[in-house]
């Protein structure tokens, strides 16, 4: 019992003595000084957009980005692999890269929408009972989010 103890408490000491070698001086990076937990993400538009119209959910929500990504399948990524694909029964959360490759899909898509780098699809599930106006209301609140993460 005495060795773990003993163990343990060397451990915790290697631990502090590292986390007090951190150089506090240094300079914050762009990305230190902006938590990447406040980016939106597929998943967390997909939450927000159903908030937003009313409902606890869009229907079952499921990350499928294995079927827009390289690199998510462990092979060579593409430019325009998707980051994030969240499919509900509603509408399809697409988050890329950059409102390029964004652009780059909704050329290439019919029917799909874009707010920066997101775009919304109507193509799997029955998602093409989603009507016009819901479609519309989406895509408002969606800018939206965008808006308030610029």
């Amino acid at each position: 019992m005495k060795n773990r103890a003993t163990a343990a408490l060397t451990v915790v000491a290697a631990l502090a003595a590292l986390t007090a070698c951190n150089n506090s001086d240094a300079t914050p990076t762009k990305s230190a000084s902006k938590p990447t937990t406040d980016r939106l993400t597929a998943m967390s538009v997909a939450k927000q957009l159903a908030e937003a119209t009313g409902v606890t959910t869009l229907g079952n929500p499921t990350d499928n980005t294995a079927s827009c990504s390289n690199k998510a399948i462990g092979k060579t990524p593409s430019k325009n692999d998707c980051a994030q694909l969240i499919t509900t029964n509603t509408v399809s959360v697409y988050e890329f890269e950059s409102p390029a490759v964004s652009a780059h899909w909704i050329k290439t898509m019919k029917g799909w929408q874009q707010a920066d780098r997101f775009a919304l699809g109507y193509s799997a599930r029955n998602q093409s009972a989603t009507s016009n106006e819901r479609r519309a209301e989406l895509l408002s609140h969606l800018k939206k989010l965008v808006a308030a993460e610029n």
